[in-house]
């Protein structure tokens, strides 16, 4: 049965039994102390009997796995002469299989997901939603579904609240209310989200988690490391990303019980990020997922600087622990280093209290599980020493390393096929398209009948009507008149005259009324009977 050996308590070696490795477990202690070196040395012993391995590199130190150390570094020595204290006459120095990840795509390969994936709890966690704003959240998914309208990146999202909001009337009566108000908080916050990065997370190809959990040809196990440096600036986005990744590692392995190693070890590092101002909800999630992953043969260790960073809940499932030094400064560290030495099974040989405040960097209080399962007798003992460069890589380094990767080049191009946006983007454009045309029809045969009736409506179609009917009925007169062998009478071009001026000045008062009133009337009357009787003498 496989170990990993952790360090030495004088001649006594403790060994991380691999069969219970899958138990989680927490690294804790003050900064300085040696958190990062522990989180190194397990690194180093899992990827070397073939376990692949994931981490959050915050300072950039971890990215050293990927090189071998070196003579000339300023621990050599000590490095040296603590390896030969432990008896390791094998101890060589030598690198490890990194690949190199970055949710910014500027220092590994792009990591992403889509909306969809990450799920609607997950980003209201993300966004700070409360419990309203989750709801609407929860409807525009459940709507999103039923509509086969995919959300792929954060304009789908935007798309999909605005047509929530659009149809809050209809989508309320199946699903409860839904309020712009809320639909417009939540699109603030995906604003805030872009900004911080979140575009560029949410997009294709999305990550394929069992480009995780690669072994080499050498039969060592994967180290992946996620560039976290810029990121620690988003602590939400950090959390959730890490929260997001493990449910997708539950979700995508099969149940193997307790195997004789773990398929994979995910580190999770400032690791009180996850659990600070997270609703109930979410906490139960967390701890769901610790308690039952396990039996798919991941092991997931916490690292933290106070161990009552980490819920009970969650705290109570973590069987192996590395404790560094912590600094009794305030009342919570001295609570602290209580509650620390409290979840040590007890040494009678060792004052667990007053050794936590007294270990020297590099030094630690470590408890194991045993091959039964049951936690060891916490041991005061030396970290074993790391094979790999103690600090960080070269730009030009990290370059090369991410260049002669296998996975170069098949995350670095995004991808845009259709999805929500697109597709509600073109029934409203659909939709206006056929509003015009209606509106279109409508108005053709309107404008038909108003050309045909319009001069026949007209002021001067109504005058010329008159003075027209007038000559008319005069002409005829005339002609009557000369048939009769009459002369044509200046009686019928007066009663001409004075019809015509009396049809003018009618409608000069309609007119004048409308729009200055009686007196408007009166002037309209005068002014168009006498142009009226001016035109009808003209012709006449």
């Amino acid at each position: 049965m496989g170990t990993i050996f952790v360090g030495a308590a004088g001649d006594k070696r403790l060994e991380l039994d691999l069969k219970r490795a899958n138990r989680h477990g927490l690294i804790a202690g003050a900064t300085g102390t040696g958190k990062t070196v522990s989180l190194q040395i397990l690194a180093e012993g899992f990827s070397k009997v073939g376990v692949p391995v994931f981490m959050a590199d915050v300072k950039g130190d971890l990215a050293g796995l990927a090189m071998p150390g070196s003579a000339t570094h300023k621990a050599h020595a000590t490095l040296q002469e603590r390896a030969a204290s432990m008896g390791l006459t094998d101890y060589a120095y030598e690198a490890f299989p990194a690949v190199f990840w970055d949710l910014f795509g500027e220092q590994g390969h792009p990591v992403r997901t889509t909306v969809s994936e990450m799920g609607p709890l997950l980003l209201s966690r993300l966004m700070g939603l409360n419990e309203t704003q989750e709801g609407v959240l929860t409807i525009a998914f459940r709507i999103a579904d039923e509509e086969q309208l995919m959300l792929l990146d954060l304009k789908d999202l935007q798309s999909m609240l605005t047509y929530v909001a659009d149809n809050a009337a209809t989508i309320g009566t199946r699903y409860g209310n839904v309020t712009k108000p809320s639909v417009g908080a939540i699109q603030r916050q995906l604003l805030v989200l872009e900004n911080e990065g979140g575009a560029r997370f949410f997009a294709e190809p999305a990550l394929d988690v069992k480009d995780f959990m690669k072994v080499g040809d050498d039969g060592r196990g994967q180290v992946n490391i996620l560039a976290a440096d810029k990121l620690m600036q988003s602590p939400r986005l950090y959390s959730t990303f890490l929260l997001w990744l493990l449910s997708e590692l539950f979700e995508a392995l099969p149940e193997v019980g307790d195997p004789d190693q773990p398929k994979m070890v995910f580190f999770f590092d400032e690791a009180h990020l996850l659990f600070d101002e997270a609703p109930k909800a979410l906490l139960e999630k967390i701890e769901q997922v610790v308690r039952l992953i396990r039996s798919k043969g991941v092991g997931v260790y916490f690292i933290t600087q106070n161990p009552i960073d980490v819920p009970e809940g969650v705290g109570g499932q973590l069987g192996n622990r590395i404790q560094h030094a912590l600094r009794a400064f305030t009342p919570r560290d001295q609570k602290a280093i209580k509650a620390a030495a409290e979840t040590f099974r007890v040494n009678p040989g060792l004052d667990v209290v007053t050794a936590i405040t007294e270990l020297k960097v590099g030094e630690a209080l470590v408890s194991l599980l045993d091959r039964d399962g049951a936690p060891a007798p916490v041991e005061r003992a030396f970290i074993r020493p790391p094979c790999s460069r103690l600090g960080p890589l070269t730009e030009q380094e990290r370059k090369v390393m991410i260049a002669s990767s296998p996975f170069a080049g098949r995350y670095e191009e995004t991808i845009d096929r259709e999805s929500a946006f697109e597709i509600l983007k073109g029934r409203a454009e659909k939709a206006l398209e056929d509003a015009g045309e209606a509106e279109a029809n409508e108005e053709r045969p309107a404008a038909r009948g108003k050309t045909g009736s319009s001069w026949s409506n007209s002021i001067l179609g109504k005058i010329a009507g008159a003075v027209i009917g007038a000559f008319v009925a005069k002409k005829a007169r005339d002609f009557g008149d000369s048939l009769a062998g009459k002369k044509p009478s200046r009686r019928s071009a007066s009663a001409t005259s004075t019809a015509v001026g009396t049809a003018g000045s009618q409608i000069g008062y309609e007119i004048g009324k409308a729009i200055a009133g009686p007196m408007g009337g009166r002037i309209g009357r005068g002014v168009l009977g006498s142009f009226s009787r001016g035109v009808a003498k003209k012709i006449g």
